[in-house]
Formats: structure tokens, sequence, C-alpha cells
């Protein structure tokens, strides 16, 4: 009988083939038939949950850290695949046979002290290492062609569920809208990521052990495409179009990208000035700086070569007030807008379908685009980077096609709802500034003015489209006079409504309105 003993050392790849299959307890049992018929003693059993492919298995470096210390005379294993199916591992286990080390295996008889049988141990741990390298190979392929059809094959992120293979992941009805709440809040700029996963973890947001979603985990979830509908392989960058409904839209994701970035993160301030970084100098182009003095509160521009001199808050609200006056319609320019406006109702399918044919041609060509870029990556045209620079660029502007599409209706029945919006404000916009609270006037500056810039005592006014097309209606040229209703007047009202609607959806109708 051995005086030291041996080691005994049993693996499977997962904790499911432990209760499958070659089990733990049947490796070891194997083990200690082996050890009865050759008198060998174990001393100590080894047993790791592991695959042998992969390097740095912790239970077996510290079983060969104490065969090489001489805790044991030698080790029992069940056979070479569960020792080492990379090469590594083997030339490990060979060193300790040159040193003296004995390595038997209970399912095969070999030899190792002899020239053929460590030949053969050679080639069955090359047939093992080959053999996981195909495996991995065509698992790779699985995975891939998976995710071009579209399909997520791994477990659920946070917020949706597995629905089956070959399935894509459904919204958890209660963790998918708190995953959305938290982007909503954090796109805001007014939680921290500390804060925000307290506040979401007292609504009830978890992650797969029912626990609080850390820290880390909470940035990993913002900043996922997937929860916009892309899928991206983080190892390799690429990304694909996923089938899964999203849960937050591209406009929303963006917002919350941009907060990480630094970008939308809101500063406190001692004093509320209303027009803060909303005048800037007609000379230096800088924003003007308020300050108060005495009991008033003046706009000055702070570079010291400019001759800018400083504006009263006064003087800039009546100039501001003059310009909301302006704005307001007479009843015939606002019955003519309202006239007008039902005639676009009329002709919104046809609008709607113009513009789903310009957009499934875009979407069209992004489709060669994307066949063209692979076939230049395999002739060598350009390098991988680039390559997956171009295609990820490809992906995400095909997908923000399709949600365009996808909401085309809602968008085109909203139109109509955001133009009569846009004529009440007309109306209202003079009263509005006069009765609201500082915020209140500022949020209605930044609503209708694109740019206010002070030279001298005296304030210039651009707004944004399609109010400075109303405040300059009486630059339109005039058509002919003996005209009911003008030409300059027609050629108004077209501009507004066409200006009003948002971009992207508006197509441009060939008849005349009038």
């Amino acid at each position: 009988m051995s005086r030291k003993g041996y080691f005994s050392y049993v693996r499977v790849s997962t904790q499911r083939q432990g209760t499958l299959g070659t089990s733990l307890d049947e490796q070891q049992a194997a083990i200690e038939r082996y050890a009865e018929r050759f008198n060998l003693r174990i001393i100590k059993q080894f047993e790791e949950r592991e695959t042998a492919a992969k390097l740095g298995r912790p239970v077996f470096l510290d079983m060969l850290k104490a065969l090489r210390r001489g805790k044991a005379e030698g080790l029992i294993i069940h056979k070479i695949d569960r020792s080492a199916r990379n090469l590594k591992d083997w030339a490990d286990l060979g060193s300790l046979i040159d040193r003296g080390v004995e390595v038997h295996f209970a399912n095969e008889s070999l030899d190792l002290n002899s020239r053929g049988g460590r030949l053969s141990a050679d080639i069955q741990a090359v047939v093992a290492a080959d053999y996981i390298r195909n495996l991995r190979e065509e698992t790779k392929k699985g995975i891939y062609g998976r995710l071009r059809q579209g399909l997520f094959p791994f477990p659920a992120r946070p917020g949706y569920l597995d629905a089956g293979k070959g399935k894509p992941k459904r919204i958890d009805p209660v963790q998918g809208p708190l995953v959305k709440m938290a982007f909503e809040t954090y796109a805001s700029g007014k939680y921290g990521l500390n804060t925000l996963v307290e506040r979401m973890y007292e609504l009830g947001l978890r992650n797969k052990r029912n626990k609080k979603i850390s820290r880390n985990g909470l940035t990993c979830i913002l900043k996922n495409p997937f929860y916009m509908g892309v899928i991206r392989i983080a190892k390799t960058g690429q990304v694909f179009v996923g089938s899964h409904e999203p849960i937050v839209s591209k406009s929303l994701f963006r917002d919350v990208q941009n907060v990480f970035a630094g970008k939308r993160l809101p500063k406190t301030h001692k004093h509320f000035f209303a027009y803060r970084r909303l005048i800037s100098c007609a000379g230096c182009r800088n924003f003007l700086i308020a300050e108060i003095q005495k009991n008033h509160i003046y706009y000055r521009c702070q570079s010291r070569s400019c001759p800018q001199k400083t504006i009263r808050e006064e003087l800039i609200e009546k100039r501001i007030l003059d310009a909301f006056e302006k704005l307001r319609l007479t009843d015939h320019e606002h019955s003519l807008l309202e006239k007008y406006a039902r005639e676009y109702q009329k002709e919104a399918p046809e609008r709607l379908n113009e513009a789903k044919k310009l957009l499934e041609i875009e979407l069209s060509q992004i489709e060669n685009k994307l066949a063209k870029l692979a076939d230049a990556y395999v002739e060598g045209v350009f390098d991988k980077d680039t390559f997956l620079s171009k295609k990820n660029e490809a992906i995400i502007r095909k997908e923000e096609i399709v949600e365009k599409l996808e909401s085309l209706n809602i968008e085109q029945t909203d139109n109509l709802q955001d133009f009569h919006e846009f004529l009440e404000l007309l109306k209202t916009a003079s009263l509005s500034y006069k009765l609201g609270t500082l915020s209140e006037k500022r949020e209605l500056v930044q609503i209708i003015f694109s740019n206010c810039e002070a030279e001298g005592k005296s304030l210039k006014i651009k707004m944004k489209k399609p109010f400075q097309t109303v405040l300059d209606r009486d630059r339109f040229p005039a058509g002919r006079p003996r005209q009911a209703t003008p030409r300059k007047i027609v050629a108004w009202v077209k501009k507004v409504l066409f200006e009003a609607c948002p971009d992207g959806y508006f197509v441009r109708s060939s008849r005349q309105l009038d």
C-alpha cells in the first residue's frame, strides 16, 4: 500500500451535467473501483464543475500545486478528457509525469511511463482539444445565426422574460415598465445613479435573484441598446437588429447617453434669471451674464475688449412682449389657416403613402449598402474596425427607419392637433407671457425664440420656424392686387402650414392650396 496516497479528480462542465449523464458520483465510483483493484489509497477528492476547455480552473490548479509540493504520490482521473481539453493543462500534467508523479486514468488502460502509452495519451488529448475547438465553432455559428434572425440567444435581461427557444424575448409586465421609468428618470438629469438605485428598488425593480440592482448593474441597463431594440455584442462590437419589442424609444435612449456624457446635467443657481444664456452679444457672440445692481437685473457682456453696453431686464421684456404682440393673427388670417389645415388633413393619406415610399426606398438602399459592405470587407477593401463602424451605423439607421414606418400613422394623426396647438399659442403668447412666472416666461421664450442678440441698447430677435414666418408675413411678395385672397396670403399660409408640421413625415403636395 502506498505511503502518501493518491488524489482523485472528477469534473463536469455544468451544474446540469452533475445530475445527468456521466455525473460526478459515477466518475468517483469508477475511480474508487480502479483504486481498489490496484491497491491505491485515495487521500483526497477534488471535484469541479467547470469546462476543461477553459484555462484557470481553480480546483484543478490547486490540485496541481499540491502535487508539485509532494502532498501525494499520484493522481487518478476518470478519463483523459475529464482532466484537460486544452493543450496547456495537458502539458502541465505531462510535466508532473516527467517528475515522477503517477497519473492514472480509471477508464483507459494506458502506461504513461512507456513511450507508446504516452504517445497514445497525447493523441487522445489532442483529439479532445480539437473536439472542443470544433464544438466552440459550431456553437458560435448557432449563436450568430440566431443573432442574424434578431433573436437574443442568452438569458433575458432585466425587464424581459424568456419566451422559449427560437422566440424573441417578451417584456416583463411588472419589471418592464419599471425599467422604462428608470430610463425616463435618469434622462431628466435630476437623479444620480446612487439615488436612482434606491428609488427604483423602492418602486420594485429587481434583478434576476429578486435583489436590489447595484449601481453597476443599473449603469449596464441604461447603456445597453438592447432596450431600444438593438442587440450589441460587447466583445466584438457588432450590432444586430433585434426582433424583440423595445422598452424605450431611440430618442429616450440617446437622451440617457447624453446625460452619461455630461451634456444634459442640470446646474443649480443661487439666483434665477429668466434670460440666462438666452441672449448673446452681437459683437463677440458670448452670452450676456446676468447680475443684480441696486435691485435691478442687468445683462452684461464679460469680454473685456467688447464695447457692448449693459441692458436692463425691463428693456428686454418690453422687446420680447412687442414681438409676441406681432405674432397675434387677425381673424381673417386665423380662418385661412384653419381652412387650409382641414385641406391638409384631407390630403394626409396621400402624403402618408408618399412618405412611406420614401422611407421604404431608403430602407432598400441600406440593405444594398450592407450587402456591399460585406463584399468589400471580404475583398479586403477596408479593415475590420472600419467595416464594423460602417455596418453598425447602417444597422442603427435601418432601425430608425423601421421605427418611423411603424409610428407614421400616429405621427400623421398628431400633426393636425399640433397645428391647432400652434394656432392657440399664437393667440395666447402675449397674455401668457404677461401673466407667467419667471420660469414660465423663460420656457415660452425657449419655445418660440431661436436667437436673441444684444447690440448696444437694442435687442435683435429671431424666432423658430414657423413663428418667424408668422412674424415676417408682411414681407411676402404681393400678387395680383384684385384677388379676393391675395397670393401673398396663400403663399404665407402654405409656408406656415408646412413649417408647423414635424420634419420627416410631411411631403409637399404638388397641388395648389388655392
